[in-house]
């Protein structure tokens, strides 16, 4: 039903400001439309799924407790509070997203891929916690993405705060450059035992902070203040456009990394500039003496972080031992990054871990109670703690044998990788970082039906032989010639994980891999 004699006035591309007449007065030079009002007219109906856009005038804003909250039907889809992630993002995005969002691809350590939309802001850590949801990981925590580039045998992993986008606009054209996720427990260790990291060798003794303070007491102020101290040593370095390497005396301070002209002299007149940390990326190079020619496989480089990835352009440094070149790539981080660097340490933190979830459950399970169901009048309630552990152990032994049928339930756990060599063990672990108490066990290939358990401590890798005896008619597996006896490798590893027995440091860490 229309209305006689009354007309709507339609402003495009204006605002309208009403007064108490009722009457709008136009602000600005937009052509004024007169249309017939239409009273009874439905409005045309909107989709749920696009956003409601409310528009202030100039002299009248709309106050926003006016408008109706609409309770979300779907809350665990949504993604995390100021979480640029689009969550569920794995299909192509709409069309009003599409102009802000960017494809990006993920490997897995299995080769297989995951591509994601993201938004341009989108950093490490963000993209992380997307693939754990996705992937359903069984934990959230020491999860990192590697930048890896396998013709020149570099990789490095990107710090939290890093955005994903900026780093791949870096990569050269048409290369194998790629993103890897997987494990990395030595992301943020230097915080927790920083002295194992930095050697007191390692620390110029030219600050004067170092007066009256022990090497421990040194590094921990500096850490939990976002630096780190100056860090000196001699390492070899590939001459420029030669294969031959030289050794040389390098100090690497706040503003920068120098060398010494004169052995391992500090004066200013001998002192040499090298690179500003500012713009450099440091890598770890894999499979060192084959690619480069260095003489130990302790290599890494530094690059300018943002020009593409050439040969030419890497400054390759190779270190004596391990302990050396992590305590200098860890310096050049903390240098580059700072504070930053320990808020992300922070923010890790304080993310919710699984031990706490396991300890709210094991608080859960102190209040329930042991019962008997093999009679025929039902459940009891066991009052004996006695019996009670007895039934626990028969059931333990029970439930092995009805899950397995044979001696394989070790083939079902995370930590167990097959008929891995020794090499392909010990370069697992130091990919996911040479954390104490890291671990895997993997088949024996010299001794028939036996095992090794692969450990890292004290950023080394050993290997401790698990081998099958029999006593009383029954198959166990020991690792300190019978005196301690474990009926699975799974019972082996629950016990080392509360008790070090023979091992210098109780299990901690599995090493597992995650197929994307």
């Amino acid at each position: 039903m229309e209305v006689q004699g009354q007309w709507a006035e339609v402003f495009e591309g204006s605002d309208r400001q009403e007064d108490s007449g009722g009457e709008g007065e136009l602000l600005g030079s937009s052509t004024i439309t007169l249309a017939p009002l239409v009273v009874n007219t439905p409005p045309p109906p909107v989709r749920r799924s696009q956003p409601l856009v409310i528009r202030r005038s100039r002299m009248n804003s709309v106050e926003l407790s006016s408008v109706p909250s609409i309770p979300n039907p779907f809350p665990e889809l949504c993604s995390p509070s100021q979480s640029p992630v689009l969550i569920g993002s794995l299909s192509p995005p709409r069309s009003d997203t599409h102009v802000r969002s960017r494809l990006i691809k993920v490997f897995g350590e299995d080769s297989h891929s995951r591509s994601l939309w993201v938004i341009p802001r989108a950093t490490a850590r963000d993209v992380c916690h997307l693939l754990v949801q996705t992937a359903h990981c069984s934990d959230q925590e020491n999860w990192a993405l590697i930048e890896l580039h396998s013709a020149l045998g570099l990789e490095r992993v990107l710090e939290d705060h890093e955005v994903v986008v900026e780093v791949q606009a870096a990569w050269p054209s048409e290369s194998d450059t790629k993103l890897l996720f997987r494990k990395n427990y030595a992301k943020y260790e230097f915080f927790r035992t920083p002295v194992l990291f930095f050697p007191k060798h390692m620390i110029s003794d030219s600050a004067d902070v170092t007066k009256g303070m022990t090497s421990a007491e040194l590094i921990q102020n500096l850490l939990q203040s976002g630096t780190c101290p100056e860090i000196q040593g001699f390492l070899h370095v590939r001459e420029p456009s030669r294969k031959a390497w030289k050794k040389v005396y390098f100090f690497l301070r706040r503003s920068g990394l120098y060398c010494s002209t004169k052995g391992s002299s500090k004066e200013p007149r001998h002192l040499q500039y090298v690179a500003d940390l500012e713009d450099l990326n440091v890598y770890s190079i894999t499979n060192s003496r084959k690619l480069y020619g260095a003489p130990v496989d302790f290599t890494f480089c530094v690059k300018p972080s943002k020009d593409r990835i050439r040969a030419q352009d890497l400054k390759l440094l190779c270190a004596e031992n391990e302990q050396t070149r992590t305590c200098w790539t860890s310096a050049f981080r903390l240098f580059k990054y700072g504070r930053q660097l320990h808020c992300n340490y922070q923010l890790s933190q304080s993310a919710p871990r699984l031990q706490e979830v396991v300890s709210q459950r094991c608080e859960s399970e102190a209040s329930l109670v042991a019962m008997d169901f093999s009679g025929k009048a039902g459940g009891r309630v066991i009052q004996n703690a006695w019996e009670a552990q007895s039934a626990e152990r028969e059931e333990g032994q029970a439930w092995r044998v009805r899950i397995t049928g044979s001696d394989a339930i070790h083939r079902t756990q995370l930590w167990f990788h097959g008929g891995v060599s020794r090499k392909q063990a010990q370069r697992l672990i130091e990919e996911q970082g040479l954390v104490d108490g890291m671990f895997l066990i993997r088949e024996s290939q010299q001794h028939a039906q036996c095992f090794v358990l692969s450990l890292c401590y004290k950023l080394k890798t050993k290997h401790y032989l698990v081998i099958p005896c029999e006593e009383g008619g029954r198959k166990y597996y020991t690792m300190d010639d019978g005196l301690t006896l474990f009926i699975d490798l799974l019972q082996l590893v629950e016990f080392h994980q509360i008790n070090r027995g023979i091992l210098p440091v109780c299990l901690k860490h599995p090493c597992v891999c995650v197929t994307l």
